[in-house]
């Protein structure tokens, strides 16, 4: 038998990723969000929910544009600290020691040492009571070359990235592969 517990936010699991953007004086800073996901094909077009409260929440609303950084497991503890941490009053990359790259496509940073790169500009945002969701186009996306395969397509087990369960605030690595389609 099931057991209710309440109306909360329990997908299971979100991805992990890290929100970049700047500031009104050009400062980069990134923002953990893991609430976040594909909401269209064509154009491609994903999610970011984000509350006011925060200092990303400034930069999205000035700038109109954001990168989504996945992290390889390598660097989880740096991308815990983006979510645990205000870049009103710190300089989140010279306290991890990551490299903040300027995108050429849209003005929003992204870290260089993490292996994938989605390139976004907000087309609607949507006050939605404690956040705002952002629909943004994806403009471009960008992998490290080690990452990709023979037909030029991400290989997640070498992007090696991480999961996060609002549930319990957990991390976790993705398992095995269940099932692979062929490329047709």
């Amino acid at each position: 038998m099931k057991e209710s517990i309440g109306a909360k936010t329990f997908l299971y699991p979100c991805p992990a990723v890290a929100v970049g953007t700047y500031d009104a004086n050009g400062k980069p800073n990134m923002m953990a969000v893991a609430w976040t996901g594909v909401v269209n094909g064509r154009p491609a077009s994903l999610s970011i929910s984000v509350r006011k409260q925060t200092y990303t929440y400034g930069n999205l609303m000035a700038k109109q544009a954001f990168t989504v950084n996945i992290a390889s497991q390598e660097y989880l503890e740096q991308l815990d600290y983006f979510g645990k941490t205000s870049g009103r009053d710190t300089d989140k990359f010279a306290e991890t020691g990551l490299t903040p790259v300027r995108s050429e496509l849209v003005d929003a940073p992204y870290v260089k040492e993490f292996p994938v790169i989605l390139e976004c500009k907000v087309i609607k945002a949507d006050d939605l009571g404690l956040h705002t969701i952002f629909i943004a186009e994806i403009v471009d996306v960008k992998v490290d070359a080690d990452c990709l395969d023979e037909y030029h397509l991400p290989l997640t087990k070498k992007i090696n990235p991480v999961a996060y369960v609002p549930g319990d605030g957990t991390y976790y690595a993705l398992g095995e592969a269940l099932l692979v389609r062929k490329r047709s």
